[in-house]
C-alpha cells in the first residue's frame, strides 16, 4: 500500500543507525533469517486449505515439469525475500515469507512446485551486493523490501528480475518498472488526496487554511514534506508551518511545539518516528494547545505508540491512512484477515500481524496466484504478464480493490484509523464500500514534487529482452 513507502522514508539515515527503521510493531524472530524452505506439513488439523479469503486454488499439488527459468525446477521456485533485518532487528518480511511458504507448500505448493525463498538482507547500506545476488539465483523478488530500495533498482533491472514487494521506499523504485505493487503505482498523483481531503474538508473543515507540516531533517523527508505541501496547496489547503527537526529527534521539543501554537496550525502533518511524534504531544499538552488533528502516518499504527503517547491522546486526536488495508485490529469482522492471524498463529506463534506483514503477505498471495496461471511455463514474462491483467486485485479481501495494469491510478480507497487510550479504532469516514471510502479524486504532482520512478529504458533494457 502508499502508506508503506512513508514509513522508512520518514526515518533518516542518521536516526536509523541509532534506532533501526520501524516498520509498524516489529515482530518476534521466528527462525527466518538465512536461506530456506518452509515445512511442508502443517500441525494437525490446522491447514486452511488451498484457499485464502475469496481466492481459491492459490496453492496446490500439480505435475509441473521442466525448468523454463532461472530459479525453476521441476520441484521447486527459489525466490529472494529483501530485509534489512540483521540492522533493523526487524524480521517482517523473513517471518511473513515463512508463514506463507509453509502454508502454501503444506498445500502441494505451485502446481507441485514447492516455493524455496532465499533471505536477502542487506544489513541496510548492502542493497547493490545482495541486489547482485539475486540476479544470479532467484526467479522472483516477493514480499520483501528495504530502506534504502532506490540503490538496487538499476541492478534488478539490468538482469530483468521481476519484484512483488512488500514494501517500496524510495521515488526511484516506488512504481519502477517490472515491478507488481497493490495499491500503488507510478504516476504523479497524489495519492494521500482523498485523506486529506476528509481531515479538511469534512471531519476539520476549520483546518484547511492552518495545516503545518514537520519533518525529520533528510533529504527524503524533505522531498516528503515537498509533495504534502503541494497537495495540500492541490486540494484547496493552505500550509502556514513547515519546519525540521534533527534526524535523531529534538534535545526539547518545548520551541516547536510553541512555533506550531503561535503559526496556529489546527492540523498537523509529521513526517518521522512515532516515538519522536508522542514527545511532541507531550510537549504541546504540556503548554496547552490542542490540535484538530494530526496526521501521525502509518508508522504508528502500532500499539506501542499509544500507550507510549498516552495522556496526550484524550488531548491530540492522531489519524493514520491504512489507504486500503483492512484493520488489523478488526480482524475478527474480516475473513481474509482474521484467517491470516490463524496462519501466523501456527507457522509463527508468538510473531504479530502488523500492516507490513499484511501487505508483503498480500504480494505472496499475488505471486503465487499469477505463477499458478503460468502452468509448467513459469517465466518471468508469463508471472509479471499475469499479475497486471488484476484489474481489481483485493488479495482475497486484505485490500480494497486496486488495478495492477501497468500506468494505472493508485486505489482510490482508503480507510482512517484513529488512536485512542484503548488502541487504534476505524474513524468514521462515511464508507461506501465495506471498510473503505471509495471514488475521491486525486491531485497531480508537478516540478520537483513528483520523482519518476526507474524505467527499464533507463538501463538500456525494454520488455523484448525477455526470452
Amino acid at each position: 500500500m502508499r502508506f508503506l513507502v512513508r514509513t522508512c522514508v520518514a526515518v533518516s539515515a542518521v536516526a536509523l543507525l541509532a534506532t533501526g527503521c520501524s516498520r509498524a510493531a516489529a515482530p518476534s524472530s521466528a527462525g527466518a533469517t538465512g536461506s530456506g524452505s518452509a515445512a511442508s506439513t502443517p500441525a494437525s488439523g490446522q491447514s486452511e486449505g488451498a484457499s485464502f479469503g475469496t481466492l481459491s486454488g492459490v496453492c496446490h499439488p500439480g505435475s509441473a515439469s521442466g525448468a523454463p527459468d532461472q530459479g525453476v525446477t521441476a520441484s521447486e521456485v527459489r525466490v529472494g525475500v529483501m530485509t534489512d533485518a540483521s540492522f533493523t532487528k526487524d524480521e517482517t518480511f523473513p517471518v511473513t515469507a515463512k508463514v506463507f511458504t509453509s502454508w502454501c507448500n503444506a498445500q502441494g505448493g505451485i502446481d507441485g512446485r514447492k516455493i524455496v525463498f532465499d533471505t536477502l538482507d542487506t544489513a541496510l547500506f548492502n542493497v547493490q551486493p545482495v541486489m547482485t545476488k539475486a540476479c544470479g539465483e532467484d526467479f522472483a523478488l516477493v514480499g520483501g523490501g528495504a530502506a534504502f530500495d532506490g540503490a538496487g533498482v538499476n541492478e534488478r533491472l539490468s538482469c530483468l528480475l521481476p519484484a512483488f514487494p512488500g514494501e517500496v521506499v524510495s521515488p526511484q523504485n516506488a512504481g519502477s518498472a517490472f515491478q507488481v505493487y497493490p495499491g500503488w503505482n507510478a504516476g504523479p498523483n497524489f495519492s494521500y488526496a482523498p485523506y486529506y481531503s476528509w481531515l479538511t474538508k469534512e471531519a476539520y473543515p476549520d483546518s484547511a487554511k492552518h495545516v503545518g507540516i514537520i519533518s525529520g531533517d533528510t533529504a527524503a523527508t524533505q522531498q516528503i514534506a515537498t509533495e504534502d505541501s503541494q497537495g495540500i496547496a492541490g486540494i484547496g489547503g493552505a500550509v502556514t508551518y513547515n519546519d525540521l527537526f534533527p534526524p535523531l529527534g529534538a534535545s526539547d521539543w518545548t520551541p516547536y511545539a510553541e512555533a506550531i501554537k503561535a503559526k496556529g496550525v489546527k492540523g498537523l502533518i509529521f513526517n518521522g518516528q512515532w516515538q519522536q511524534l508522542a514527545k511532541l504531544e507531550l510537549a504541546l499538552t504540556n503548554i496547552g494547545y490542542k490540535l484538530d488533528w494530526i496526521d501521525a502516518n502509518s508508522d504508528a499504527y502500532t500499539p506501542q505508540f499509544t500507550q507510549l503517547a498516552g495522556p496526550s491522546l484524550t488531548a491530540q486526536s492522531n489519524y493514520a491512512d491504512l489507504s486500503g488495508l483492512y484493520p488489523v485490529e478488526k480482524a475478527a469482522s474480516n475473513p481474509a484477515t482474521q484467517q491470516l492471524a490463524k496462519l501466523f498463529s501456527q507457522y509463527a506463534p508468538g510473531s504479530p500481524v502488523t500492516l507490513p506483514a499484511v501487505q508483503s503477505f498480500a504480494d505472496w498471495l499475488l505471486f503465487a496466484a499469477s505463477a499458478e496461471a503460468c502452468g509448467s511455463n513459469l517465466t518471468r514474462k508469463c508471472i509479471y504478464d499475469a499479475a497486471i491483467t488484476q484489474t481489481s486485485w483485493t488479495a482475497g479481501g486484505l485490500l480494497a480493490p486496486s488495478s495492477l495494469a501497468p500506468g494505472a491510478a493508485p486505489t482510490n480507497c482508503f480507510n482512517v484509523e484513529k488512536a485512542t487510550p484503548s488502541g487504534w479504532q476505524p474513524a468514521s469516514i462515511s464508507a461506501n464500500n465495506g471498510a473503505y471510502r471509495c471514488g475521491a479524486p486525486f491531485f497531480t504532482l508537478t516540478g520537483s514534487a513528483y520523482i519518476p520512478p526507474t524505467s527499464l529504458a533507463s538501463v538500456g533494457k525494454s520488455m523484448a529482452d525477455l526470452k
